[in-house]
């Protein structure tokens, strides 16, 4: 992040936090938060996020972990921005294997297929590195990410999007855990099918090069914020594939090369 202090005042703050909290729970779509707020700064996003956070805490979701998002070089220079964006991750976004997913509190559903690290050591920033994340990591599992933007026509920009926690909305994961060092975390191929047809593929390189990368960019960002990652955090490194939109009645599989597959399917 290039500023750490928000530019925005305590209300304005709390007033967009409000903002993006009553989209989520009526899930409705609303205009990005820049529009009426136009130097809104990349650090005022985090203090949107975290305002969130605590929020959500206290009506009694419990923090399991963070994500990491804007992590394919594509896609950070379509944004025009040299870092990745993160989000936090509560148990109440955690949906099981094989269920059956409701769309009707849900904007804009999408999922993408994501590496998830199981942390057995806290990690600290700044200067945390790939080697670093490698060496606390217990395991890694394959998981798919239903994201969903609360904005207008899914249009947004960085500000925007880390207020509204990344697009968070549930997660599954699923699939057989292995430790790191029996796996070649780059080469990893996935293949995402949605009602039997593949609609999207990758190789787990395409998160900044190795996975491990956004995980480590994700600990640095927590620094900057004041923050770290705590030992049993679930961590989602970042979309492999582009994000496929999904409605009722579809389903989706992710196979992913060494670890498995992960299911799902929508309904109202």
């Amino acid at each position: 992040m290039s500023e750490v202090k928000p530019t925005l005042s305590r209300e304005d703050i709390v007033r967009l936090c409000e903002r993006v909290e009553g989209a989520q729970r009526r899930a409705c779509a609303i205009p990005k938060l820049t529009d009426e707020y136009p130097a809104m700064s990349i650090a005022d996003g985090y203090a949107v996020q975290s305002e969130l956070r605590r929020r959500l805490i206290a009506q009694g979701h419990r923090l399991i972990g963070w994500k990491a998002g804007l992590t394919s070089k594509a896609k950070m220079v379509q944004m025009g921005v040299s870092v990745p964006s993160i989000g936090f991750l509560t148990d109440r976004m955690a949906r099981p294997e094989n269920s059956a997913i409701s769309t009707s509190d849900l904007v804009h559903p999408r999922v993408e297929c994501e590496v998830a690290f199981v942390m057995k050591k806290a990690l600290h920033g700044p200067g945390c590195t790939r080697q670093d994340v490698l060496t606390a990591t217990d395991y890694v599992l394959p998981a798919v990410e239903i994201i969903d933007s609360r904005f207008a026509g899914f249009k947004f920009d960085l500000p925007s999007v880390v207020a509204d926690n990344g697009s968070s909305a549930r997660f599954v994961a699923g699939g057989r855990a292995r430790y790191v060092d029996e796996l070649d975390l780059r080469t990893l191929g996935v293949v995402m099918e949605k009602n039997g047809e593949i609609v999207a593929l990758g190789a787990a390189a395409a998160v900044l090069g190795h996975p491990a990368e956004a995980i480590a960019m994700l600990v640095n960002i927590l620094a900057e914020l004041g923050e770290h990652l705590p030992a049993g955090s679930f961590v989602m490194s970042g979309g492999i594939t582009e994000a496929i939109a999904v409605k009722p009645g579809d389903c989706v599989t992710a196979r992913f090369q060494e670890l498995g597959s992960v299911s799902m399917r929508f309904v109202d």
